[in-house]
């Protein structure tokens, strides 16, 4: 099919691991949606996705590498949801073939890469070819509902965002890629590209300085692949400055699973405040006219998410949000929502974050992005 057509649309999945299963389960509840296509090298990834499928397994050919897949041909979508480090490559062959692509987060594990793939998507442009990052947090409800406050114009100009991520360790994922930077692009990148990204959504502005401080204080110290010892970050406080005079934080702890909330968020204009309670699924707004301490408060449920996904709770339904954004854009030829440029700028933050905790000192993007 060609890029922009409205018939039904056939997927690939590249890397069938937990994210590309999450995908799966999305993608099976969507109308005139196919998985025709499951590659992964590792042959029990490709088994839980083929068991993910259930009555439709035999559906997708199977292949473990995407060279034979893209020769193959036969359809319409991908998703790249392999480890971090392999989407420079294997997204080549993907732009290339034509077909839409939503490449996972982060875009890639640096900015030079990044910017490498942009170049290539400029160069390999169809007419309704659709091409999206996985920056799925956009779409949780309650941080949907917060972004609605703050485009309302309901608190003023917009001064201060904080992001709070208190949750458990890195899980455990195939042949440990996701323990070392190398493979990861640092912490900072691969877990807080989300947050990065809904800075720049939020504020609508963009980062000029970093300045971090973190250090992996206590998880998977005790623990050693091939003689190595793990080198990702477990915790952070990043202050990042914008082009438009807005601030915003982040507060990471990955040791700190005895928590109610695993994401707050909190902006703050000159007319009043908003915050999101994501797990909780609770939306605050209070606005400075009202008098101290006064605040509306409004449960956020996830109500339209398809039966087969309601209770699964992986990313709170966003990847299934996400998923019927990037279908809409596709089937009526209009822009994509989270585009290449915002996978860079994600990823470019939480390089400068790292760069910053190495040279105790503020890192202006320009440093990044040159």
């Amino acid at each position: 099919m060609a890029a922009g057509s409205s018939t039904a649309l056939r997927y690939a999945i590249v890397g069938t691991g937990m994210m590309g299963v999450e995908h799966i389960q999305a993608l099976q509840t969507l109308p005139d949606t196919h998985i025709v296509a499951l590659c992964d090298p590792h042959a029990p990834s490709l088994a839980a996705a083929r068991n993910a499928l259930g009555v439709n397994r035999d559906a997708a050919r199977v292949y473990t590498d995407v060279e034979t897949m893209v020769a193959a041909g036969q359809f319409d979508v991908v998703v790249l949801a392999s480890p971090n480090h392999t989407h420079r490559a294997l997204a080549e062959p993907l732009l290339r073939s034509g077909a839409h692509l939503l490449i996972e987060k982060p875009l890639c594990t640096s900015a030079q890469d990044c910017k490498e793939l942009i170049l290539l998507e400029h160069q390999t442009r169809q007419p309704g070819r659709v091409v999206w990052v996985g920056l799925e947090y956009r779409f949780m409800a309650p941080t949907m509902q917060l972004l609605a406050h703050a485009r309302s114009g309901v608190l003023g100009n917009l001064r201060m965002l904080a992001i709070r991520e208190h949750r458990f360790p890195f899980l455990v994922k195939v042949q440990d890629w996701n323990r070392f930077n190398v493979n990861t692009g640092g912490t900072l990148v691969e877990k807080c590209c989300h947050f990065f990204d809904l800075m720049r959504l939020v504020l609508q502005a963009e980062p000029v300085s970093v300045f971090a401080s973190g250090a992996q204080d206590v998880n998977h110290l005790d623990e050693t692949y091939g003689g190595r010892t793990p080198d990702i970050l477990d915790n952070a406080f990043v202050v990042v400055d914008f082009d438009n005079g807005a601030r915003a934080s982040l507060d990471l702890c990955m040791f700190a699973e005895a928590t109610k909330n695993e994401q707050e968020i909190s902006l703050v204009g000159d007319l009043g405040k908003a915050e999101a309670l994501v797990t909780q699924g609770i939306v605050r707004l209070g606005l400075r006219a009202d008098g101290w301490f006064q605040t509306n408060e409004q449960s956020v449920s996830n109500a339209e998410l398809p039966s087969a996904i309601q209770h699964q709770g992986a990313h709170h339904g966003s990847s299934w949000r996400e998923h019927v954004a990037m279908q809409q854009a596709i089937r009526h030829h209009t822009p994509t929502e989270v585009t290449l440029h915002d996978g860079l700028m994600s990823v470019a933050m939480g390089e400068a974050a790292h760069r910053s905790i190495s040279a105790h000192r503020p890192i202006a993007m320009s440093e990044v992005l040159l």
